[in-house]
């Protein structure tokens, strides 16, 4: 159970927010699988950054982030699955070549895809878009969270909307009240640049919405598997 801290200060404070973090660590997963599955929004380390996450079928969870975040509505949630064979299960993945999302994922690169009509996601996530950011993360805390879960996460960086991102938990510590709980994974190395957001909406063809960690290494396995730039205009 979280703290609360409404009538806590000093000494007190402080014990009461310390008392929201845990380790990264596996021996607290079924912990965050509970929280999250009781519509909770926790903290946790990725392969690139901090980040919030919550169940993305829980609109009342997918609302609390927007409001931890200070971030409007109409900024789309991205969400992360366990593993690569899950993404059907919430967007379309038939026109891609076969082994393209394996030779990307899990690492630091979120794939923009097609929602389609047969996606399990809430149509009032992310309402007005028809496509979706999914991550599988080379960070196995956070995919054995959304494996117990048995659903996707709605992820987004843990910080103040239009703020750095954060890196480590204390970057985010303003925030930590508003979270069941903390998941503590150090100091990540990957620096503040997030994942690298590419656009796989368009047969054979790609777009970089956000250069992030991995953008040479994303282009060079698309490249191989034959898909080109798409050079229009959005």
């Amino acid at each position: 159970m979280a703290w609360s801290l409404d009538k806590c200060d000093g000494n007190t404070m402080e014990n009461a927010k310390m008392g929201l973090v845990r380790s990264a660590t596996e021996g607290h997963a079924d912990e965050a699988i509970k929280a999250v599955r009781a519509g909770e929004v926790i903290a946790v380390p990725t392969d690139t950054l901090y980040g919030f996450a919550c169940d993305a079928c829980s609109m009342e969870a997918v609302h609390r982030i927007y409001e931890i975040k200070g971030r409007k509505h109409t900024s789309p949630l991205a969400i992360c699955v366990a593993d690569v064979q899950d993404i059907q299960r919430f967007a379309t993945t038939n026109h891609l070549p076969h082994g393209l999302l394996d030779s990307l994922l899990p690492g630091p690169v979120t794939v923009v895809l097609r929602r389609g009509d047969s996606s399990s996601l809430e149509k009032s996530l992310n309402p007005g878009l028809d496509s979706i950011g999914v991550r599988v993360p080379d960070c196995d805390f956070i995919r054995s969270i959304a494996r117990g879960s048995n659903s996707a996460l709605a992820l987004t960086s843990a910080n103040l909307s239009g703020q750095p991102s954060s890196v480590d938990v204390k970057d985010f510590e303003s925030l930590w009240q508003h979270c069941a709980f903390i998941y503590n994974g150090g100091i990540l190395p990957s620096g503040r640049a997030g994942s690298t957001v590419v656009d796989l909406t368009t047969l054979g063809k790609y777009k970089i919405l956000r250069p992030g960690s991995a953008e040479e290494e994303t282009v060079a396995i698309l490249s191989r598997y034959g898909l080109v730039e798409d050079s229009s205009v959005s």
